[in-house]
C-alpha cells in the first residue's frame, strides 16, 4: 500500500453533530468491500455490543447486537459494568469482536461471525490478559496479535481458536505522559505499524495520540505533531474527545471516528445523552495521520421508536438482563415481571437533546413506572400502583415525590426532555428541563412535576452510559400496552 500525502489542512476541526447520538461510546470500525460495520461499547446493557452499518459513515442502519445471548453475558452486571470497549475487525470473510465484560471475571471474550447479522459465536475466555480495551491485529506471518490496556499498552501473539496467549506480554508504548493510556488499535499502513490510543482519560482531557513503528511490536516513536485528536481546552460544543478508531475507504482515502460529549448549561457544564460517536476526516503527512475536517451528517429529522406489538426491536435493551427474560406479549400488551428481588428496567437511549417519552402502564401485583435514567439511583419516572400515579425523582440517596394524582384506566404518561428556560448565562440554567405529566383518555393533559436535566447528567450520578428512557417494574408484575419514544432534535 502507498502512503497518501495530503497538503496541509486545517487539522483539528470537530464536528458539532454525532453520526450516532446518545450513549453510543469507543466507536471501533472496520469496512468490507463498499460497507463499514461500527460496533460500541454496551456496559450493563443487553443484547450488548450494538452493531451498525453504513455506506458513507455518516448514516448507519442498526444491524443487531454481539452479544446476544445468555451465554454471551454476565448476569446482572451493575451500572456501568458489563461489556467495556470492544474492536471489531474483519479477515479472511470472518469478522471478530473482542471485548471485555468487567462483570464477568478476569480476561477477554473473542467472539466470531461470518455475518455481523448473526449469529455470533460463543465467547472464548482469553485468561492470560488482563486490563481493559483489547485489540486484534494480524502481522505479516498471518500471527493473531492482542494488544490491550493495563497500565501500559500490552501485546502478545494470541491463539483465537482456544484464547491461549502463545507468548509472553510486553510493554509496547505508555503514550505521551497523559494518564490512562488505553483504546490501542494497531493498523499496517505502506511500511508503517502504527498505534492509536486513547490519553488523559475518558473526561475534559481526553485525547488521541499516535506512534508508528517498523513492526507491530515496534519500537514506537510518537508523532511529533502529538496529540492527533483533542478538544481540550477548546471552546467547541463537543468535548472530551478521544477513543478513535481509523478505516480506509475504498478509494484510498481515510477517516476516523471517536467518542465525544455535548455538554450544556452553566459552568461547568453538564452532558447528559452519554459519549457519542462522531466522525472526521483524515489525511496523512509526512508519514502521520492528521485529522483534516469534520465528517457531519446532516441534522436529522424527528425519530419515532415504539415497543408495541410482541416485537423488541433492536434499540431496544434491558439493564444487566436480556428484554425477553423480563418482557411477554400476551396479544395486546407486555406482561413485565422482574427475574428477582429490586427493580427491573428495559428501555433505549435518548439520542436527542428534546425528546417524548409516553406509555400506558397498568400495575399487576407490581409497582411500575415509564423512566427516565441515568442508572437506578439517579432517575426521573411517573410511578404507577392499583390507583395512584406519582412523579418521583431520585438522586443518589435521595428520593422525593413532586406530584400525584388518582390514577384513571387508560391513562398515558409522559417525560418530556425540553429546553432549559433559565437566562443563557444564569448559574441556575442546566442542560435541559425533564417535564413529567398525565394524558387522560378524554383528552386532558396534567403536569405533575418538572425537574432540573443535571440531576440527571453524567457529571452529578457518574459512570460511563448516558440517559436512557423506558419501563421498570418493582414487585409482581405490570401491564405494558405500548412504550414509544419520540426524539426531536
Amino acid at each position: 500500500m502507498i502512503e497518501p500525502e495530503a497538503p496541509s489542512s486545517p487539522a483539528g476541526v470537530l464536528p458539532t453533530r454525532p453520526v450516532l447520538g446518545g450513549f453510543h461510546p469507543d466507536p471501533t470500525v472496520c469496512r468490507v468491500g463498499d460497507d463499514f460495520y461500527l460496533a460500541c461499547s454496551s456496559f450493563e446493557y443487553a443484547p450488548g455490543v450494538p452493531l451498525f452499518r453504513s455506506r458513507d459513515l455518516l448514516a448507519w442502519e442498526p444491524i443487531g447486537h454481539v452479544m446476544d445471548r445468555p451465554a454471551h453475558l454476565a448476569a446482572g452486571a451493575g451500572p456501568s459494568g458489563g461489556v467495556y470497549a470492544p474492536t471489531l475487525r474483519h479477515r479472511d470473510g470472518t469478522f471478530h469482536l473482542v471485548t471485555t465484560d468487567v462483570s464477568a471475571g478476569p480476561g477477554h471474550l473473542l467472539m466470531t461471525a461470518s455475518d455481523p447479522a448473526g449469529p455470533w459465536s460463543d465467547p472464548v475466555r482469553i485468561r492470560g490478559a488482563g486490563g481493559i480495551d483489547p485489540d486484534l491485529a494480524w502481522d505479516e506471518d498471518g500471527r493473531c496479535l492482542l494488544t490491550w490496556s493495563d497500565g501500559g499498552i500490552r501485546q502478545a501473539v494470541l491463539d483465537p481458536a482456544t484464547g491461549e496467549l502463545l507468548t509472553g506480554p510486553r510493554t509496547l508504548w505508555s503514550g505521551t505522559g497523559g494518564r490512562d493510556p488505553e483504546g490501542p488499535h494497531l493498523y499496517r499502513v505502506g511500511r508503517w505499524w502504527y498505534l492509536v490510543i486513547a490519553e488523559g482519560g475518558t473526561g475534559p482531557g481526553h485525547a488521541v495520540t499516535v506512534a508508528r513503528g517498523p513492526s507491530p511490536q515496534g519500537p514506537f516513536e510518537p508523532c511529533p505533531d502529538n496529540p492527533l485528536l483533542t478538544a481540550r481546552g477548546t471552546p467547541g460544543p463537543v468535548q472530551n474527545t478521544g477513543h478513535a478508531d481509523l478505516v480506509e475507504r475504498p478509494d484510498g482515502s481515510w477517516a476516523m471516528v471517536f467518542l465525544g460529549v455535548r455538554p450544556a448549561g452553566s459552568f461547568p457544564g453538564w452532558h447528559v445523552l452519554g459519549r457519542e460517536t462522531f466522525a472526521a476526516e483524515v489525511s496523512w503527512r509526512d508519514g502521520w495521520p492528521v485529522v483534516s475536517g469534520p465528517l457531519e451528517p446532516p441534522p436529522r429529522p424527528p425519530v419515532w421508536s415504539v415497543l408495541a406489538d410482541g416485537v423488541i426491536g433492536p434499540d431496544w435493551v434491558g439493564a444487566g438482563v436480556l428484554p425477553g427474560r423480563v418482557l411477554r406479549w400476551a396479544g395486546d400488551r407486555w406482561r413485565m415481571a422482574p427475574p428477582g428481588p429490586g427493580r427491573v428496567f428495559v428501555g433505549r437511549r435518548q439520542e436527542h437533546t428534546t425528546m417524548t417519552a409516553r406509555a400506558v402502564v397498568a400495575a399487576d401485583g407490581g409497582t411500575g413506572a415509564l423512566e427516565l435514567r441515568i442508572d437506578p439511583a439517579h432517575r426521573f419516572a411517573l410511578e404507577v400502583d392499583a390507583d395512584r400515579v406519582r412523579a418521583v425523582a431520585q438522586a443518589g440517596p435521595l428520593t422525593t415525590v413532586l406530584g400525584e394524582l388518582p390514577l384513571r384506566p387508560g391513562t398515558e404518561l409522559e417525560l418530556r426532555a425540553v429546553p432549559p428556560t433559565a437566562p443563557l448565562y444564569s448559574r441556575e440554567r442546566g442542560p435541559d428541563v425533564l417535564v413529567a405529566g398525565v394524558r387522560t383518555p378524554d383528552g386532558g393533559t396534567t403536569e405533575l412535576a418538572r425537574l432540573d436535566g443535571r440531576y440527571l447528567s453524567t457529571e452529578v450520578a457518574g459512570g460511563f452510559t448516558g440517559r436512557m428512557v423506558g419501563v421498570s417494574c418493582a414487585g409482581g408484575g405490570i401491564a405494558v400496552r405500548s412504550v414509544e419514544y419520540l426524539g426531536g432534535t
